[in-house]
């Protein structure tokens, strides 16, 4: 397996992961409040596995961010 496979198996893994992730932290909010529907800007602090998914969210686009730079340098 060449670098430039395990690059694009790893950035298919990552990207998986951060689709589920993702929906995991939408389960609260419905689809009128993405269009703008909720009229109430109420601010929360995050706790317990909302804290810790969020904070995954960050880490995996960091490193789909990373090995996507990374994939395209070793395509050169």
């Amino acid at each position: 397996m060449s670098i430039d496979t395990a690059l694009n198996v790893a950035q298919i893994l990552i990207s998986a992961l951060l689709v589920a992730v993702l929906l995991l932290q939408a389960k609260g909010s419905g689809f009128g409040a993405a269009l703008g529907g909720s009229t109430s800007s109420t601010f929360r602090t995050r706790r317990g596995v909302e804290k810790t998914l969020f904070q995954l969210t960050i880490v995996l686009i960091v490193i789909f961010v990373l090995i996507s730079f990374f994939s395209v340098r070793v395509a050169r």
